[in-house]
């Protein structure tokens, strides 16, 4: 951004800015290529978010210890991101992109020797080597998006390859909802405790097989991505050289309060957003199997949403609408609201700054967190389901405002702000043990905390702005 002749920025857009090409011709294909990368990892988030619920039930564990499945997925985002930036230092962004892209599909089928040994701590081992991949291909593909092209319009470029992220993620959580989540055998703990060795592995079997399939044609699909972007020749954008001048950019970095506010915001985003979608799964759930789902299910066939559904054959005419099956479609709702909300911001931004659109939807999402908390009905859910519009565009504007003006220290400044993903390991273990404590529906303080950090940042940035 710049700042006028009175040193005040007003929150339009500067026509300088607006004037700026957002991309270059011969850029396109490689953009796009880069692009479809950013739904193919949203698949794999949102794929994972309901695996917690998913093996409470199949492995009859506390939600404490099935969110160990985020700790494992978030975890390795953060152990990867510094060995990322190393790596697209010594080599390129496209070296990086490929060694993601590698991890993510070996992750993605170890899931099938996983599902055969049918134990939980190998899918945590292939979750972390999958998330692996991810954290490599998040560092190398973002910053590599924001270099192709003039660094006026690098929010929104961003935004543009971002806005494509929550189509991969309605399809993980369609995947989840309508392939995994109805395939779990409805019995609960104490049904299960009474059914012999041999009941048990029969019912497990079958269900981590639905865990399983989703996971295997991702990586069958990945393999082409993967194969397209080796042999299609891609702008350099990086000054690859043999190491990182390490400590003195870390302390550049630490000391830049704008970039390092941006990564203690982008933590406390990556913990709402992934609290939020984890424990969609659990709220409506809830809500249903203590005899309120009544509601829950007219509002879906007032507005049509259950005869698209089984117009599409996701869910059959007269299946059982089980709590997770139900919660399976409104958290479809969720992402659905998500990439619409995504797509508006992003056109939006051409006008607005990235900041205030930042400040006004976290105040937002703040109300709405109250509102979750303190009505667990059908009120409640519109509410969780309406913050998903609000965080829409939380991520690549923290991102791409918190690396404006790195020059060099960009990689490893970029790397920082995916560690910073680390918020999604921790936040949903500490909400996972205040869902058992309290239930659902007060675990949202969580990410009520969180939006507050985010409404700080984007205050920040605004004050920031109007003094340079």
């Amino acid at each position: 951004m710049t700042t006028d002749p009175a040193g005040t920025t007003p929150p339009f857009q500067n026509p300088s800015e607006a004037r700026a090409p957002l991309l270059r011709r011969e850029y396109l294909l490689p953009f796009i290529l880069l692009t479809i990368c950013f739904p193919a990892w949203a698949v794999a988030n949102n794929m994972t978010d309901p695996l917690v619920r998913t093996f409470s039930r199949v492995f009859t564990m506390s939600t404490f210890q099935s969110s160990l499945v985020q700790f494992s997925f978030y975890g390795a985002y953060f152990c990867l991101a510094i060995p990322a930036a190393i790596l697209i230092k010594r080599y390129t962004y496209k070296t990086g992109v490929l060694v993601g892209l590698g991890l993510f599909i070996t992750g993605a089928l170890l899931f099938f020797p996983a599902s055969r040994l049918m134990e939980f701590y190998f899918f945590l081992m292939a979750i972390f080597i999958l998330a692996s991949g991810l954290s490599i291909l998040e560092t190398s593909c973002n910053p590599y998006i924001v270099a192709m092209g003039d660094e006026k319009t690098a929010t929104r470029r961003l935004n543009l390859a971002q806005a494509f992220n929550p189509v991969g993620a309605v399809l993980g959580t369609m995947l989840a909802g309508f392939l995994i989540l109805p395939k779990i055998n409805p019995l609960t703990d104490e049904e299960r405790a009474v059914l012999s060795m041999a009941e048990i592995r029969e019912i497990r079997s079958e269900e981590l097989a639905a865990v399983m399939g989703p996971y295997l044609g991702m990586a069958v699909v990945l393999i082409f991505l993967w194969l397209a972007i080796a042999f299609v020749r891609m702008p350099k954008a990086s000054d690859a050289g043999p190491s990182i001048n390490f400590s003195p950019t870390v302390r550049r970095l630490i000391k830049n309060r704008h970039y390092s506010f941006g990564v203690v915001a982008q933590f406390f985003y990556v913990a709402a957003q992934i609290c939020v979608w984890t424990f969609t799964i659990y709220y409506v759930a809830d809500i249903v199997d203590d005899g309120g789902g009544e509601p829950l299910i007219g509002f879906l066939e007032a507005t049509g949403i259950i005869g698209l559904v089984q117009g599409i054959r996701l869910i059959q005419p007269d299946q059982v609408m089980t709590g997770e099956t139900v919660a399976g479609i409104y958290h479809v709702c969720a992402l659905f609201v998500f990439l619409v909300f995504r797509f508006v911001c992003t056109g939006l931004m051409h006008i607005i700054r990235p900041s205030a659109m930042l400040l006004v939807m976290g105040v937002l999402a703040m109300v709405l967190s109250v509102v979750v908390m303190s009505s667990p009905n059908l009120v409640g859910v519109l509410a969780l389901i309406c913050i998903s519009g609000c965080m829409s565009l939380m991520f690549p504007t923290i991102y791409g405002i918190a690396l404006q003006g790195l020059k060099e220290d960009t990689k490893l400044g970029a790397a920082g702000l995916i560690m910073a993903i680390l918020g999604g390991a921790l936040f949903p273990l500490l909400q996972g043990a205040l869902v058992d404590a309290w239930g659902a529906p007060l675990s949202y303080v969580i990410p009520l905390i969180c939006f507050v950090v985010v409404s700080a940042y984007a205050t920040f940035d605004l004050k920031m702005k109007r003094t340079l």
